[in-house]
């Protein structure tokens, strides 16, 4: 940078769309970066504010003109092609999301462009989530709905979750949040990872080409893995075939994760006990879904992590202290990795 140069950012919001990001009216209101949040996520640090300049716009509306002289780029989604041509200034971009994986694959990414995520906003929101849906196929609430819609009065009962075993695939801010809250209650939480890594809250921890060996021990699935080539699939019919029927199922990662034709069959034959899902592709789902009558499933609307009113507050915490990070040319957090894709 020069001397006397302002760093330039340019926030990216965007309007609501079917099949797209934000998905709703409420997402739109939830998911937006004023003025006035930057404003306030930067009154602490006067010694920055004074070396950047902000633009904020909506969608694609300005912008090629605003990315031709723009250093940073904060946004979730953008116009990949060219983008060297059309933004030769970016060095850093930030995406208000954990996931990348609608911008894969990261070969549109230009030698020295850093691309860093909000990965961990969602830690604590997504911890109680996972409580709440483990202990509501613990009580059998996936059935007790089904009965409900069926007007049938059917006595479930259940006993305390201790005991329990949890396989938790993909041991990020999201899996290890749920596995803190949950492995206090006595349940055993066997983690899955790509390397292997211990992980607070769970018992063990295996690498992801093992996970055939553990799937028949699990009362529960808990799947929190991004959406990556690698993960596309990974629970198959063949690895569904190797639940036991009293298994439940939670899946806050992303749908590709999943075949999801293949669990309705497995839920209208009893042979899953339950299933919470809070990804899906597209969103919203279809109004001819097959999902929609699935018996023993709930349903929840990509609500596992994203926090109520302050999502942007929490977001820009971890931009700002990026923001400081890249004007003393020092190494950002967040990092995404080119060719792992998260």
């Amino acid at each position: 940078m020069t001397k006397n140069k302002k760093i330039k950012i340019h926030v990216k919001n965007n309007h609501w769309a079917h099949g797209s990001f934000p998905s709703d009216a409420e997402g739109e209101k939830n998911f937006t970066i004023t003025k006035e949040h930057l404003d306030k996520a930067l009154k602490d640090f006067p010694e920055i504010k004074e070396k950047i300049e902000i633009f904020v716009d909506w969608d694609e509306e300005n912008f090629k003109t605003s990315m031709s002289n723009s250093d940073i780029l904060l946004a979730w989604n953008f116009t990949t092609a060219n983008l060297k041509k059309i933004a030769p200034n970016l060095k850093w971009i930030h995406l208000i999301s954990a996931g990348v994986e609608h911008l894969l694959p990261l070969d549109w990414m230009f030698d020295d462009l850093v691309l860093t995520n909000s990965s961990g906003v969602h830690a604590k929101n997504a911890g109680e989530y996972g409580l709440m849906s483990i202990l509501m196929l613990q009580r059998h609430m996936t059935k007790i709905i089904t009965n409900q819609k069926d007007k049938k009065f059917v006595s479930l009962f259940s006993n305390p979750v201790k005991g329990k075993t949890v396989v938790l695939v993909g041991t990020g801010s999201l899996g290890s949040s749920m596995a803190k809250l949950v492995a206090p209650l006595g349940v055993n939480i066997i983690g899955v990872n790509k390397r292997g890594r211990k992980v607070e809250g769970c018992s063990k921890v295996i690498t992801i080409d093992k996970i055939d060996s553990i799937l028949p021990d699990a009362d529960f699935l808990y799947l929190a893995v991004p959406g990556t080539p690698d993960t596309k699939n990974l629970i198959s019919r063949e690895r569904l075939n190797m639940l036991k029927p009293t298994c439940g199922i939670v899946n806050i990662g992303r749908q590709s994760v999943m075949d999801y034709d293949a669990l309705c069959e497995k839920l209208k034959k009893s042979e899953i006990a339950g299933a919470i899902l809070d990804v899906f592709t597209p969103e919203p789902i279809e109004k001819n879904s097959k999902l929609w009558n699935t018996p023993n499933l709930i349903i929840t609307p990509h609500v596992s992590s994203d926090d109520h009113g302050n999502y942007v507050e929490l977001t820009l915490d971890i931009f700002v202290k990026n923001l400081k990070l890249f004007i003393e040319n020092k190494e950002l957090n967040n990092r995404v990795d080119k060719k792992l894709g998260y």
